[in-house]
């Protein structure tokens, strides 16, 4: 069974059970945010180091590596000074 999430305005698809990183990353993408001006993706993969927050249905701050990804589910980047 395959999920569909929306990033930043881009529909996304990916497997039942994968996290919103995982899903990312089978989309090729490496970074989804922003922190003093550097670029940020997955670094832990454990939800330690919050390297790979991002806004998830309108909540701030969720870690995509921890994180099930949902159908429907609306992501955005997140940029922190």
């Amino acid at each position: 069974m395959s999920v569909r999430i929306t990033v930043d305005g881009v529909d996304l698809e990916g497997r039942d059970g994968q996290t919103i990183a995982g899903v990312l990353l089978g989309a090729g993408r490496r970074t989804w945010r922003a922190a003093a001006g550097q670029e940020r993706g997955i670094f832990c993969g454990m939800g330690i180091c919050q390297d790979c927050v991002l806004t998830v249905n309108g909540v701030e701050g969720v870690r995509a590596c921890q994180r099930a990804a949902c159908d429907g589910d609306v992501v955005e980047r997140e940029v922190r000074a």
